[in-house]
C-alpha cells in the first residue's frame, strides 16, 4: 500500500478508530527498506527503528499507513 503523509494518514486512521477499529502503524525502513509495524495499536510514532538494520527513520518525514483490524478476532 506504500506510505502517506503523516497527518492525512493520522487522520484517517482516527475516524476508524472512532467507529470501532483497531490500527497498527506501519512504515518503511529508510536504510533497507524493510517493512514494519508498530506493535501497540491506535498509537502514533514520528519516529522508529528498524528491527534489522537498527536504522532510525524520520517517519512524519517519509510517511506511513496502519493495519486496519475491524471485528472481534476468533479464538
Amino acid at each position: 500500500m506504500g506510505d502517506h503523509p503523516f497527518d492525512e494518514v493520522v487522520a484517517s486512521a482516527n475516524e476508524q478508530i472512532a467507529r470501532g477499529a483497531t490500527v497498527y502503524q506501519k512504515f518503511t525502513c529508510g536504510n533497507c527498506g524493510n517493512r514494519l509495524t508498530m506493535d501497540i495499536p491506535n498509537t502514533f510514532y514520528e519516529s522508529g527503528t528498524c528491527d534489522k538494520c537498527g536504522h532510525t527513520t524520520d517517519i512524519r518525514s517519509a510517511g506511513h499507513n496502519y493495519l486496519l483490524v475491524v471485528g472481534t478476532p476468533l479464538a
